[in-house]
């Protein structure tokens, strides 16, 4: 009989029923893991399910038992997959689940800073429409969306789906190429030319090592001052203190951030502090979080180490 441990239930919403896996199992769910909770609460587990909580070579090495990671998220950057393959430790992630959900909270976000609905927002709440004395009022400027052009960093499914959405709204879609990479690809353009065409630069790719500031004070420099930066990838795929300088120069003309490169951000994060800025639109991490991309995501899960048990594994990595 396997021994399931869920380490953090809480990221998923719950009114969203798991399913249990149809094979014989022991089930035992934690809302939330510490760090130093971790080994224990794994030390009689076979299969361990972890959105979030980190599970390292230190920690994985001290639980012999354990048979099978299943991630519930797409990323993988929790868990230290170089072990895991070095000592046959089969992972699984998630895939396709949110390629509606996301893509869509990327154009709101596109169609929010670009119209600038969050900074009329602000100036009707401080009485601005009663100082003007006018039927409407002009404090900030208004762009189309159709006729713009989006940069794409990342041509997975997510990378795929907002472009066929950007395409349906009437945008010009680039998807950019490896950053430093000196021959293009086929269906791709150079990085730095997408930074200096993109009217929007949206991030889907994965945080590796060789993505970990992606997006710093040099690259936001390259990109045209009326243009602006999405990203629902990972927070650390940007210096957050360089786009919030480049907010504060007019280096771009705004940003719309679901992902912080702590979660949640500590109190002195420089996107927290700016959080009042009309052009920088902030969410927590909840693009991916539609109540159909979650049930999809949490029966792939299930589908996952059912699969793993039955001998036919999918979605390793």
């Amino acid at each position: 009989m396997e021994h399931i441990v869920f380490l953090d239930r809480a990221t998923i919403p719950s009114h969203i029923t798991i399913p249990r896996p149809r094979i014989p199992h022991q089930w035992t769910q934690y809302q939330l893991t510490k760090p130093e909770q971790v080994i224990e609460r794994l030390q009689d587990a076979t299969i361990v399910i972890s959105n979030k909580v980190l599970l390292t070579a230190d920690i994985l090495s001290q639980l012999p038992k354990l048979k099978f990671i299943a991630i519930g998220a797409t990323g993988t950057n929790n868990v230290d997959i170089n072990y895991c393959h070095q000592h046959h430790l089969p992972v699984a992630n998630i895939r396709g689940y949110a390629t509606r959900s996301v893509p869509e909270h990327v154009i709101a976000m596109i169609f929010a800073l670009k119209r600038n609905i969050f900074g009329y927002q602000q100036d009707i709440i401080a009485g601005e429409w009663q100082k003007q004395q006018q039927f409407c009022f002009f404090t900030h400027p208004i762009s189309d969306i159709a006729g713009s052009t989006l940069g794409i960093v990342g041509k997975g499914s997510l990378g795929q789906a907002t472009a066929n959405l950007a395409k349906a709204l009437g945008m010009k879609v680039l998807f950019a190429d490896h950053k430093g990479t000196s021959i293009c690809r086929d269906g791709y353009t150079p990085f730095n030319d997408v930074l200096q065409q993109a009217d929007i630069l949206s991030l889907h790719c994965p945080l590796t090592p060789e993505t970990q500031n992606l997006i710093t004070r040099v690259e936001l420099q390259k990109m045209k001052p009326n243009a602006i930066l999405i990203n629902t990838g990972r927070g650390g795929l940007v210096n957050e203190q360089d786009l919030v300088d480049a907010l504060l120069h007019q280096d771009i003309a705004g940003a719309g951030c679901d992902v912080f490169t702590t979660e949640p951000p500590a109190d002195d994060n420089p996107l927290l502090q700016y959080a009042h800025l009309p052009n920088l639109l902030l969410t927590p991490h909840v693009a991916w979080g539609s109540d159909s991309a979650i049930t999809t995501l949490v029966e792939q899960l299930i589908e996952n180490i059912e699969y793993f048990c039955n001998g036919k594994p999918q979605n390793l990595v």
